[in-house]
């Protein structure tokens, strides 16, 4: 690799480092001044003695190091890891967590010094604030003035077929966490709705690679095409080139398969129960916990949408909708009213479209910053959604669906969700169906904890934004 390029790789890692060794040291040395020379101390006092500063600076540099090494196995510092402020957070949550469980650990069984607990408290709440302020004041400066002077940016060539390429290539168009400069495409057909230019066919590969000296292939094929993805690898060979490869989602990724025996025999278990066991117990626990506080705490703003819209438009405050969720069972969901009452007499059953008239005026600005979901909270305690899961859909579509879309009924395998994967993602509004089903699917089978806490908070960032939200 050129030393040029090989730099510029490594100095947006090396400098989140920096930015998150001091962003450490910061929250530590700001806990011991919030223990010992803040007027906290009034109300907690100091029973044993003030500790000597230079002994909690000494810990600080173990710690510091603790925590990067967290990060660091959380591959947060690998050069061609393309993430977001708002996609790092549930990292950040977690190695902060894991982080004080480990800094208390090793103060509990090193009995030379004894340090403060109510410290340790403060390491906690400050590690969080400090590295996400950090983190923020990282990525805004990445974003604004190292990836414009091409810093850990690649030169890539879109390589696929008719079929696949349209559909990417406009999410990763407009997502602006990914660092790529698109050469082109290459691929056996004319792409004619794209707006990048055809450079070759397939079979011109080896030359193009030698010619445009890209970063990086981006495969994209049908899963029918898939054996390109073997001639490519070989045409690449002695190529110092990176490949990316996009499997066909909705039968590659998601087919979450584990191997085990049964008397002996292996078997390949090709579907499992989705949130079962414990999965299924943590995953309502969370819904019924956020769901009964984001109510507690919303009530103010919920009370103030209802006089709003009983004010300003005729009709019910709420609206209500027969949506079809787990296993298949019709539900009756809950929306703020934001369309004039009986929408739909003229027109029949149809998704709302940009600037839609029968939308009130109040509507407008509930569907835009998507406060019309918040009664769904209600559907979320009663148990018939969650807070994160596949959007419901009425039971008309729903049937035009499962006929036409591969794995659409995989979908209520769970509880429909107030916000899913695909909605964070930009798949809303006039979105294909296939798409969000693809990412579906993969949340289905991939679900954690952390996937939730995750979606959640891209969904806080979705909102403010308001895209395809109307």
């Amino acid at each position: 690799m050129n030393p040029k390029i090989f730099r510029k790789n490594l100095l947006i890692p090396g400098l989140k480092i920096i930015v998150d060794a001091i962003a450490f040291e910061s929250a530590f040395i700001f806990s011991y001044y919030l223990r010992f020379q803040s007027p906290i101390q009034n109300i907690f006092p100091v029973t044993k003695g003030y500790p000597p500063f230079l002994q909690y600076l000494i810990a600080s540099f173990f710690l510091t190091l603790i925590y990067l090494l967290l990060f660091a196995f959380e591959h947060s510092y690998r050069t061609r890891y393309f993430s977001s402020f708002t996609r790092e957070i549930p990292g950040i949550l977690k190695t902060c967590f894991w982080g004080i469980l480990i800094a208390m650990s090793m103060a509990f069984l090193y009995r030379g010094f004894s340090y403060s607990r109510l410290t340790f408290f403060f390491m906690y709440i400050n590690t969080n604030i400090f590295i996400l302020i950090a983190r923020y004041v990282f990525h805004r400066f990445k974003r604004g003035i190292l990836i414009p002077r091409g810093y850990s940016v690649q030169k890539l060539l879109l390589v696929g077929s008719k079929k696949t390429i349209p559909y990417f290539y406009p999410q990763l168009r407009g997502d602006k966490n990914q660092f790529f400069n698109i050469l082109g495409y290459c691929s056996d057909e004319d792409i004619r709705q794209l707006d990048v230019t055809q450079l070759g066919q397939l079979r011109d590969l080896p030359e193009l690679i030698d010619q445009l000296v890209p970063d990086a292939l981006l495969l994209t094929f049908d899963d029918t095409e898939d054996h390109y993805v073997l001639d490519i690898l070989e045409k690449s060979e002695g190529k110092n080139i990176e490949l990316f490869f996009i499997p066909n989602l909705l039968n590659i990724i998601t087919s979450h398969t584990s191997t085990f025996e049964i008397a002996g025999t292996p078997v390949i278990r090709l579907k499992s129960v989705a949130f079962s066991g414990w999965q299924g117990f943590l995953k309502r626990s969370f819904d019924l916990l956020l769901s009964l506080l984001g109510l507690i705490m919303l009530s103010p703003i919920l009370l103030l949408i209802a006089a709003l819209i009983k004010i300003t438009s005729t009709g019910p405050i709420f609206y209500r909708q027969d949506r079809v969720g787990l296993d298949g069972k019709e539900f009756s969901m809950l929306k703020f009213r934001s369309m004039v009452v009986d929408a739909e007499k003229k027109t029949g059953p149809v998704w709302a479209k940009e600037n839609d008239p029968r939308v009130t005026g109040i509507g407008k600005i509930l569907r835009r910053s998507s406060l019309d979901e918040l009664p769904q909270l209600i559907n979320v305690l009663k148990g018939e959604m969650s807070l994160v899961g596949p959007r419901p859909e009425r039971k008309i579509f729903v049937d035009e669906f499962q006929q036409n879309i591969p794995k659409y009924a995989e979908r209520h395998r769970v509880r429909s969700g107030v916000t899913g994967w695909a909605q964070v993602n930009g798949l809303r509004g006039q979105s294909p169906i296939e798409e969000r089903t693809r990412y579906d699917v993969y949340y289905i089978e991939n679900w954690s904890l952390w996937f939730d806490i995750k979606i959640i908070l891209m969904t806080i960032m979705a909102i403010v934004r308001g895209e395809n939200a109307y």
